[in-house]
C-alpha cells in the first residue's frame, strides 16, 4: 500500500475520504498518523528565509502539521475554501462573527442559539457597537422584514440548541445575500456529515469539535470554515487573535475524524428509535426531533439534511419540579451534564423562557434534552423506565 495520499479525493466515498483527509503518512517516515507538534519557535534555515517569512512554517501560532492536517481535512469535508482552529466551540462562533462585522453594524441571530452565543452578542458585540436583533427561527424568507441598511450579518443555527426548531437555510440565506449580508451557521448538531453548509448557502459555518468529532467528551475544539468570498477575513481575524487550539485536542480530533461517520449514523439511528418509545410513553406530552414525521420542521429536514444525529428533547406532561429531579437523580446509565456528541448518553432539564425575546417558550410541561450514546438500547430504556416510575410516584 502506498504511503502516500489518494491523488483525487473527489473520486472516493465520503467514509473513505474522511479515514485519508489530513494524513500523508510519507512525510511521517511511513507512519499513519501525524504526530503532535507542540511548540511555539520555529527555526529558519538563513537570514533571508527568516527575513521573508520563506518557510511553511512560521510560528508556533500560524500553525504546525497537526493543526494543518485538520484544517485541510475539515476544509475538504465541509466543502469550504478554508478552516481555522479555535479551543472551543464558543471561540469559533465569536471568531467567525468578528470576521464578519464591524461597529455600526446590525446582526441578526436566531431565537433558538446556543445561550453562550447571545452572551457574546448582547454583551461583548454591543460594547463595541453592534446591535442584535433576534428572530422566529421558523421566519424563513420572512427576515427580509427584519433586515436594515446596515444589517451585515444572519446567524442561524438549525436545529435549534435545546428547542430544536428546524430553520430554511436557504431561504434565509437567499435574502441576506441579495442584501450583502453574510450567513453564519452553527451546525454542531449535524456536521457537514448530514448538512453541508457551504452547499446551502451558508459563508461561514461553525462547529464545536468538541461534540461528534471529538466523541470521548475528552477535548474542547472548535472549527470555522468558510466560502472563497469570506476566507479572507475569517483568516485575517483569526491571525489578529491568535486563538489557537490545543495540539493534543487537535490530534485527538483527527483520531476521531476517522470514525465520525460510524459513530455519528449509529447515534442518529439509536436517537430515533428512542424518540418513538419515549413519544408513546404516557408521561411524555411530545418529542422534539425534526426526524419524526410529525415535527414541524420535518419536511425542512427532509430537504436539506441526509441524516439526524443523537440530540432531541421531550416535553413532559405537567408534573412537579420534585418529580423530574427523582427521575434524573436515580438515573444509573444516563449522566447529567452539559455538552453531548460523546459515547455517553446525558440528560439535562432546560428552560428556554428566561432568555428568548423574539418567541414565546410555552411548552405545557418540564423539558428535557437528550442525547443518545452507544449503549445498548434495551438498557437505555430500561434506565428511563425506572426513572418514569420514581416521576408518577413523587407525582
Amino acid at each position: 500500500m502506498s504511503t502516500t495520499p489518494p491523488r483525487d479525493p473527489s473520486r472516493l466515498g465520503e467514509r473513505t475520504r474522511l479515514v485519508h483527509a489530513g494524513r500523508d503518512p510519507s512525510r511521517q517516515h511511513g507512519f499513519v498518523n501525524t504526530p503532535i507538534y507542540r511548540g511555539s519557535t520555529v527555526l529558519y534555515e538563513s537570514y533571508d528565509a527568516l527575513q521573508h517569512r520563506r518557510a511553511e512554517y512560521t510560528y508556533g501560532t500560524a500553525g504546525t502539521p497537526t493543526t494543518r492536517a485538520l484544517e485541510q481535512a475539515w476544509t475538504q469535508l465541509a466543502g469550504a475554501a478554508g478552516t481555522v482552529l479555535t479551543p472551543s466551540g464558543l471561540a469559533a462562533v465569536t471568531v467567525g462573527l468578528l470576521a464578519c462585522l464591524k461597529a455600526g453594524d446590525h446582526l441578526l441571530v436566531t431565537d433558538s442559539a446556543y445561550r453562550p452565543t447571545r452572551a457574546f452578542c448582547d454583551g461583548f458585540l454591543a460594547r463595541f457597537g453592534v446591535e442584535t436583533t433576534y428572530y422566529d427561527p421558523t421566519i424563513g424568507a420572512g427576515i427580509a422584514e427584519l433586515m436594515r441598511g446596515n444589517t451585515a450579518a444572519v446567524l442561524t443555527e438549525a436545529p435549534g440548541s435545546q428547542s430544536l426548531e428546524m430553520q430554511d437555510i436557504p431561504a434565509i440565506a437567499a435574502v441576506a445575500h441579495a442584501r450583502g449580508a453574510c450567513v453564519l451557521m452553527d451546525n454542531t448538531w449535524a456536521t457537514p456529515l448530514l448538512f453541508p453548509p457551504h452547499e446551502r448557502g451558508v459563508d461561514i459555518a461553525i462547529e464545536a469539535g468538541t461534540k461528534y468529532l471529538s466523541g470521548g467528551s475528552d477535548l474542547l475544539l472548535g472549527l470555522t470554515s468558510a466560502n472563497a468570498q469570506y476566507w479572507p477575513a475569517l483568516q485575517r481575524t483569526f491571525a489578529l487573535f491568535a486563538m489557537c487550539a490545543g495540539p493534543e485536542d487537535v490530534f485527538l480530533a483527527l483520531r476521531g475524524l476517522r470514525t465520525l461517520p460510524l459513530r455519528l449514523a449509529e447515534h442518529g439511528r439509536q436517537a430515533l428509535a428512542m424518540a418513538e418509545w419515549l413519544k408513546a410513553r404516557p408521561e411524555v406530552a411530545r418529542v422534539l426531533h425534526p426526524a419524526l414525521p410529525e415535527d414541524p420542521g420535518h419536511a425542512i429536514w427532509t430537504r436539506d439534511f441526509k441524516g439526524a444525529s443523537g440530540l432531541f428533547s421531550v416535553i413532559l406532561k405537567p408534573c412537579s419540579e420534585a418529580a423530574v429531579a427523582a427521575m434524573l437523580d436515580g438515573l444509573e446509565l444516563f449522566g447529567m451534564g452539559f455538552s453531548w456528541g460523546g459515547f455517553e448518553s446525558l440528560v439535562i432539564p432546560f428552560d428556554c423562557r428566561t432568555y428568548r425575546t423574539a418567541t414565546a417558550w410555552a411548552p405545557g410541561g418540564p423539558a428535557l434534552r437528550f442525547h443518545i450514546g452507544l449503549e445498548d438500547l434495551e438498557d437505555l430504556k430500561r434506565d428511563l423506565d425506572a426513572g418514569f416510575a420514581r416521576l408518577r410516584a413523587a407525582g
